[in-house]
């Protein structure tokens, strides 16, 4: 199966995620500022194409841009792989998920989670000025759950494991 795995990465955790699951599915690697702009006939050419983006804010960065390609391609393996800084475990990862895909986009597109981490010395400023302001309302908050993710968040952080990716390889019949 002739695979693409296209990526956005702000810090560096989605690049390896996409690099894991390229090597591990034998797919090809694409960063998104490289073929965003082709034609669909370049992405036809592909059995299945995987998109990993970033999370912010609880959105998937630059979905609306594999979205609208996806429509056109349904009868492909299509999946999303949103990589973000909380836990794999967390009700609100999974929460984002459900949120990610429109009923009709969940027929076609599967949606993924893998943790990834937080590297404040790689982000954009805008970015990383948002996040502390966040984590110091968090870490100010009479609720006990929110003082704990305000300090979770306040500081750089790896929680990726390549183990994250079995889900994927999985619907791509790969193992």
């Amino acid at each position: 199966m002739k695979t693409a795995v296209i990526y956005t990465s702000q810090t560096g955790f989605t690049k390896k995620y996409a690099e894991w699951i390229a090597e591990k599915a034998k797919a090809e690697l694409f960063d998104l500022k490289d073929v965003q702009k082709k034609p669909l006939s370049f992405f036809e050419a592909y059995d299945a194409i995987i998109y990993a983006s970033w999370c912010m804010a609880g959105n998937v960065v630059k979905a609306d841009w594999f979205f609208t390609k996806a429509s056109s391609l349904k009868g492909k393996k299509l999946a999303v792989v949103a990589v973000g800084a909380s836990p794999n475990d967390n009700p609100e990862s999974e929460a984002a998920m459900n949120k990610l895909l429109t009923e009709e986009q969940k027929q076609y597109i599967k949606a993924f989670y893998c943790q990834g981490g937080i590297n404040y010395d790689k982000m954009k400023f805008m970015s990383k000025f948002a996040l502390k302001m966040f984590a110091n309302m968090l870490k100010k908050s009479k609720d006990p759950k929110q003082r704990e993710q305000g300090a979770f968040i306040d500081h750089s952080y790896d929680i990726s494991d390549i183990k994250f990716i079995e889900p994927v390889i999985e619907f791509l019949g790969k193992e």
